[in-house]
Formats: C-alpha cells, structure tokens, sequence
C-alpha cells in the first residue's frame, strides 16, 4: 500500500466480513456487539514490530465496523485492535493493547510468536486473569494477508461419487510425503505434494475415491508443546477457518499458500478424488480463562465464546480444549455458515467431517438433534449437497450421541470399530458374533430409525486418534512416554492385541500372525456394508511405536515411512485387491439394508447367516458362549435395486467366512443351483492362494484367525471365460506386429 499521500478511508460495507479485494480497493469488515472502537493496523512485513499505520474503522452497520481503503492492494498484512470494556468477571475481555487475527483471514503471512504479551492478562499475577496487561503485544500477534481469490480452475468438476462406491482415505498432509522419496525434498509434506505423480498414482492404484485431510485451517502451535520442543502436529486447534494452513504449503508466500491449496483440489479431482476437510468448529485455540489473546476473546469474548451462565469469568469446556464456541450466536453461527461456504464455492472441496459433532449440536446443555447447525444446513442449498461427516461424540456428559445425528449426515461409527476390535481379538462373549453381523450389515439399529441408509454408517477400525492397524495388533498398552505426559495421555481402552509379544520380535510365528491379523481388519473393513475408511499408511504398515496419541509427533514417529519391506508390499497388493473386489461387487456397495427374508416370495434372501455346519444361525446359536465363527451369505440376484437407468442391479452372490477361533473349523459349503460350484477368491490365511474350485456340500477348512471369500461360479461359464482370456493372449503378439 502506498503511504506516500494521507491514506484514504471511505465507510464500505459491512457485507462480506474479512477484507475482500474488489479489484479497485479492499473493504475491512469485522463484527463486535460490545466494541466501542475498532482500529485496523496494517503491517508492512511479517517480520514488522509495529503497525505502519493505524486506521480507526470510522462505520458501525448492525454491530459490524467496517471501512473501504481504495489504495490497499492484495497481500496487504493487517490486524486489528479492538477497544471495550475488561472484565472478565462479566464476560468481557477487550484489550486494544493486543493485535488480534481477523477471524475471516483468507491467508496467514504470519503465526503466533509466543510471549507473555500475547495474553491479555500479566501472567503469573497473583489475580490471574482478572489482571490486566498492557504490554503492546504488535511484535508478536499473527496477521492476516488480503487475498486476491482469482485462480484458473479450468474445467475442475466435483467427482460426486455416490456414497455407497465411496472409500475415504484418511491423511495428513505433512505425514503423508514426507518421507516420501519419490517426491522433491522440497515439495515433501505440502498441499504440492499431492499434486505429483506418485502421490496421485499411490491413491489410484489402492482404489479409494476420497481423501479426508487431517485439519488443514489455520492452528496454533500450543506454547506448552514447544517449550517441551514438540509441536501440535494433528492441528486440531483451530483459529484461522478461512485460512489454509501456511506450514502445509511449498509455498513460501500467503496468497502462493491458497493457491496452491487450489492446485492440489483441481489435481486430486483430475484424479477422480474427492476432498473431505476435517474441521474444528468446536472450539479454538484461544483456551480458558487462562489462555491466549489471538483473535475472537479480544474481538467479542462474550458473543463468540459458551460462557459459564451464572459465572462468565468460564468457560464452557466440552471439548477439553479450554473453551466452546457459542452455538446459541447466530455470530458464530454466521462464522461456520460462511466458512464452509467459502472451502466449497472458492476452495472447491467435497465435503466436511465435523470433529466433535455432539459439541456444535449443544444448543442448551444438552445435545440437540435438531439444533438451529442442522436446520440451517439442511436448508443451504450448497451445504446440504456436499459429504457431511459427523465424529458423533464431545467429552461433556451426553456427549457420546453414535446413531442420533439427522438425515445427510454420515457419522463415524466408533461401535463398528470396537465390534470388529472385540472379535478379532477373541472376545468370547454371547454377544460378540452378533454385534459383529449387526455391524457387518450396516449398523441399522443405529441408523435405520433416522431414515438414514447403511451409508451413513462410516466404517473404520483405526483412524489418526490411536493405534496404527499395525500397533493395534503388536501393542496391548499405549507407550506414549515422548509426548513428555508420562504415558498419562492416550486411550487406555484398546481393545487391541499383540498376538503374545508386546512389541517388536523376531518370533517369526507371532509376526506372520500380526500380518494375517492385519488382513483379517482391512477384509472385514472392505467386505462390510457402509463406507469403509483406512487411515494412510495402514495399507503399508505404519507404526507409531504404540504411540496412540501422537498429535504432538511431527516427525518420523507420525509420518509414513514408505521404504517397504517384503511383509509392506504384500499387504499393500492385498490392501489394493481387497479395494478393488469391494468396487466389483454391488453386494457390498448396497444402498438399502438387508431384509433378512426371501424376497417377493421367492426362495432366495438377500442375507443369511450361517454356521459352521452350513445351516442358518437360530437363536441357540447366536447365543452360544463358545461361537466365534460365522458365515454372511450375501445373494447377488436379490439386491433388489436399480442403477441411475432404472436396469436391475445384480452381482455375484458371495459367501463370507469369518473364523475368531484360534483353531481351524471346517464350514459346510451351502447348496448351489445345479451346474454351479463355489470358487475362493481369496483367504487370509494364504492371500496367495490360486482361486480354488470348492463343491457345496463340502466342508471348506477355514484356519484359525482368518477370513476367506469365496462366489457362486458356473463352470462352463469360467471355461468360457479362460479360454477367452487365452485366445486374447495368443492373439496379442500378431496384434502387436502388425
């Protein structure tokens, strides 16, 4: 900005909050109900100590201070101070003495530095929070930078894969390449990252159609973690909801940081990806009473934060992250709206998975369904037709609400994860088989009543939360001793087992029994009803040492090591062949439940559950204390469902053997048509194992721990097959040389 001549300040808008480049000038608008004045300081650099100027909003509009600048310009840093009363005691906590970040920043030139300045209280007074610091904190605050938002996004279209053919992948951007070897040292870790050839080509060939990133709005590095030399890698600590996160990109500058996020979104949708962004909307990084001044407790305390009714001095915590944001403001709820708004139509992203849902839903004290969140997103006409992905659960009591959230949303499914836990670990409860057919057919005791489908059931067994699909069957306890919380922090609930080692061995029967186990979660993941999530990297193997709380990791503990070994590489080709076997079959991509029952009257059901002796499972059987086997029957000519023409859907009918029991069982292979036989496609237990042809009626030997599949085949039909797949290869070389 030039600064040459008296700076020139015309009242603008209060319509759009944020600064806005309008292509002859930039419009500053900031909401405040309790402000008395409002002062935007622009900065010359990042590395400035003090404003170049301080400019006093000179317009109030419906309780927004607003101005227009005609001679700002794009990447203009800037920060406001915000003037009203200091009493904590009544909810207030204005001190001009603070720069604070615009809460609408498109782009961050500049992070947190910590101080003791960057508190609006002097730390370490005896009144605590009560006292007042005065100390100028301009050296120190994060500023924003003004975006130009024009971009070349040619012909980028959404992918819009229904959600039944959905597979999410879940990933950090930095964990995800950085160690990647086959990508530039200096694009490893980045949004750019994601745009190369073995990024995209990593993504394809395993077969997912989404990715969902770890939080990538802008965060804070908590100042406790870096005194400790540790960093909040995971990022759920949000402040900045309009701003990509600046740490993520290979570019060094803030309008070269949103632009590149772009190029990755138009590359991952090229790939035929989607891109679901995790979102922390529950909470900021501002804390208690007792934290930081960043940005909305110094703009309007009281407006954005769930303050303590009968003692506002608190904070709401239903979090554990010090603070709520206020969900009863129709400012806060403004801030959401607008931010999802602007990651879909400017950002073009696909979809949001909320984390700690419960929390935005608490209108009052408790959870409500339907809360003034939901109606407002049920009526957006943007909103309501991206991927909304709900984490169903806070830590306030109530808070646990798996199978309660309203139509269009999808929740992740923690009863599936424990369900599948419990019997691969040998769980031999009465309840532990039929829990898990409950899960396996799309949860719809949890989703049906709602309206809702088996997709809104998001299926996972590990996720960034935990163990590693690796420690998850090495570790019986956490070993969280680097987070520098003496192993106090993490889950201590599992449900995990090490197979008889704790750790690392050279036991070669305990680790050919991890790697199966490893097979066993990934085919129950992919052969279950609902949308199925792999966390990255457990495709490979990653570890995490037993560390399942590494949000403070940002390092080799946390990202991908992609330098694979033989037991890597297989279960990888499994993990493809197991992605791509889901994508073939409409069996298990149903959008209906399951009727149980023959359907039109015919002989056929869409599902039976058998036991070992190939009879349907009655109730002396699902109740029996020693089961820990079981067949799902799932019929292909009985989907009953039509494709976007109206055609009938049909598929193979396949028969799934699931064996928890450490030994062997034989399984009685049920009758088929005449001229038709059963044909494994795979077991667990040998991956590499040829296609066996079985004959119904006998008894097929499913090895202790192991899964196998196997489909109804003709074999006149297979003969015709094979011998079509040899003729095209002996006509193959005459192609070639002609």
């Amino acid at each position: 900005m030039n600064l040459g001549h008296a700076v020139r300040v015309w009242p603008g808008d209060p319509y759009p909050l944020g600064a806005t480049w309008t292509g002859v000038g930039v419009n500053f608008a900031l909401f405040s109900a309790h402000a008395t004045k409002v002062e935007l300081c622009l900065f010359d650099a990042p590395d400035a100590s003090n404003a170049r100027i301080s400019i006093p909003l000179p317009e109030q509009t419906d309780m927004v201070w607003h101005a227009f600048l005609p001679d700002a310009r794009p990447n203009q840093l800037y920060g406001y101070r915000v003037h009203g009363p200091y009493d904590p005691a009544i909810g207030h906590r204005f001190n001009p003495n603070k720069v604070v970040m615009d809460p609408y920043a498109k782009s961050v030139a500049r992070a947190v530095r910590w101080s003791d300045e960057m508190f609006g209280y002097e730390v370490g007074h005896n009144d605590e929070d009560l006292s007042f610091d005065a100390r100028d904190n301009a050296a120190f605050a994060p500023l924003a930078a003004v975006v130009d938002s024009a971009f070349t996004w040619g012909d980028d279209r959404p992918p819009r894969t229904p959600w039944r053919n959905t597979v999410i992948y879940e990933m950090h951007v930095r964990g995800f390449s950085k160690q990647h070897l086959g990508i530039a040292g200096h694009l490893r870790g980045t949004y750019e990252a994601l745009t190369t050839e073995p990024a995209l080509e990593h993504l394809k060939a395993l077969g997912v159609t989404a990715v969902e990133l770890m939080p990538v709005h802008h965060h804070a590095r908590d100042r406790h973690l870096e005194e400790k030399a540790l960093s909040n890698y995971w990022g759920y600590n949000s402040f900045g909801y309009f701003a990509p996160e600046r740490r993520l990109a290979a570019s060094r500058t803030p309008a070269g940081a949103v632009r590149e996020f772009k190029r990755m979104v138009r590359a991952l949708h090229a790939a035929g990806l989607e891109v679901i962004l995790d979102v922390v909307y529950n909470h900021t990084a501002e804390g208690n009473h007792l934290g930081p001044t960043l940005s909305l407790k110094a703009i309007d305390n009281a407006s954005y934060y769930r303050l303590v009714a009968d003692n506002p001095r608190y904070y709401m915590d239903f979090t554990g992250c010090g603070n709520t944001l206020n969900m009863q403001s129709p400012q806060v709820l403004q801030l959401i709206m607008d931010s999802l708004r602007y990651w879909v139509m400017e950002m073009h992203v696909d979809g949001f998975r909320f984390d700690l849902a419960s929390a935005l839903a608490r209108e009052l004290y408790d959870v409500d369904r339907l809360g003034a969140f939901f109606d407002i997103i049920h009526q957006d006409p943007v909103l309501s037709q991206v991927k909304l992905i709900a984490e169903p659960w806070d830590l306030g009591q109530g808070g646990y609400q798996v199978g309660n959230f309203p139509v269009l949303w999808t929740e992740w499914n923690g009863k599936y994860r424990d369900s599948v836990r419990q019997f691969w670990r040998g769980d031999g409860s009465s309840s532990t088989v039929s829990e898990l057919a409950t899960r396996l057919a799309g949860s719809n005791d949890l989703y049906a009543h709602s309206g809702r489908q088996p997709y809104a059931s998001i299926n996972f067994i590990t996720a960034h939360d935990g163990f590693t699909l690796h420690d998850l069957v090495t570790y019986n306890e956490k070993h969280n001793e680097r987070n520098g919380e003496d192993n106090r922090d993490g889950e201590n609930n599992n449900l995990s087992w090490n197979c008889g080692v704790e750790g690392a061995t050279d036991d070669l029967e305990v680790r050919t029994l991890r790697e199966r186990q490893k097979r066993n979660f990934l085919a129950t993941l992919l052969l279950s009803q609902g949308v199925p999530m792999i966390s990255h990297g457990d495709e490979l193997g990653r570890t995490q040492l037993g560390n399942n709380n590494a949000y403070c990791q940002d390092n080799e503990i946390a990202w991908i090591d992609w330098n694979l070994g033989a037991d890597g590489h297989a279960l990888l080709e499994f993990a493809r062949k197991l992605v791509n076997f889901r994508r073939a079959q409409p069996t298990l991509r149903r959008r209906k439940y399951f009727q149980g029952r023959s359907i039109r009257g015919g002989e056929v059901k869409d599902v039976a559950w058998l036991a070992p002796d190939g009879r349907e499972m009655d109730d002396a059987a699902w109740h029996a204390s020693s089961v820990r086997t079981l067949g799902m029957l799932l019929s292909g000519s009985a989907i009953e469902e039509v494709n976007e023409r109206g055609e009938p859907i049909t598929g193979d009918t396949l028969l799934v053997l699931l064996n928890g029991h450490p030994d062997a069982v034989p399984f009685t292979l049920p009758s088929v048509e005449e001229d038709h036989t059963w044909q494994r496609v795979f077991d667990t237990f040998d991956p590499n194992a040829a296609n066996q042809v079985c004959q119904p009626g006998v008894r097929y030997t499913l090895q202790g721990r192991s899964v196998a599949v196997l489909k109804i085949v003709s074999p006149s039909r297979e003969r015709r097959r094979l011998s079509d797949v040899e003729r095209a290869a002996r006509l193959q070389p005459a192609a070639i040389e002609g």
